[in-house]
């Protein structure tokens, strides 16, 4: 079960729309029946709301660890890759060329933040030696704007029956082709109007994932019944 705050946690999720005025299109079927418990979805622990949109760049690796040490700076990106990162990135991933996390490489990193961007030092490591690294930023509207693409909204069940079940794979069934494979944000509110995002009405949720979508339960809120939820996924843009 899930308590949604005012705040996100991953890296992002202040709900910002894309450029283009999305249109809004009701699904409900009247669904109010409860999935099979063979496929009810396990609680989803990471919340992926729309506070506020993030997005990635591409991966960088301009440096290698032969000269003494990686260096994979703003600096030095900025200059080879001339408006492919945001002004002010709000966060760095950094991995090895096999996609091994550089806080799990064992290698002892001199740097790694959006202020300078990413440096390994070989002189740091007890092998003599950093592993070559790629480094990739986050970034916020309005850099995300063509990066993040929503679907129409989605609402195929009611709270009249154990709660509101919004799940990506009923949504995938009954909507095909509707929604990308791998979903990157989820952004849901009341279908009254005007609505409220879902982390701002104090409900209690069971699921709350771009991967598995959402899931209120009657059982988990004080009052004993979920409020009905619309539901639409934030994706990668295609050309």
């Amino acid at each position: 079960m899930i308590k949604l705050a005012c705040i996100a946690i991953v890296a992002g999720l202040v709900f910002v729309e894309p450029k283009e005025e999305n249109q809004i299109h009701s699904l409900s079927s009247g669904f109010s029946k409860r999935p099979p418990p063979e496929s009810l979805p396990e609680p989803e622990l990471d919340v992926y709301s729309s506070f506020p949109i993030q997005c990635w760049t591409q991966w960088f690796n301009s440096d290698n660890p032969a000269g003494g040490e990686d260096q994979e700076t703003l600096a030095r990106l900025r200059i080879q890759y001339p408006g492919k990162i945001c002004p002010i990135p709000v966060g760095i991933e950094a991995t090895n060329l096999f996609g091994i996390p550089a806080d799990q490489t064992g290698d002892t990193i001199f740097q790694s933040d959006t202020t300078t961007g990413f440096i390994c030092r070989n002189g740091d490591q007890i092998s003599g030696e950093c592993n070559d690294y790629r480094v990739r930023f986050s970034c916020t509207p309005p850099y995300c704007a063509d990066t993040v693409c929503w679907t129409q909204w989605f609402d195929r069940d009611n709270p009249s029956g154990t709660g509101d079940w919004e799940t990506l794979q009923s949504l995938r069934r009954e909507n095909p082709d509707k929604i990308c494979e791998d979903p990157w944000y989820i952004e849901a509110v009341t279908v009254d109007s005007p609505s409220t995002p879902a982390i701002q009405t104090g409900e209690n949720f069971y699921v709350f994932s771009p991967t598995q979508g959402l899931v209120c339960r009657h059982e988990d809120q004080s009052s004993k019944t979920c409020l009905d939820f619309k539901v639409r996924f934030g994706c990668p843009c295609t050309k």
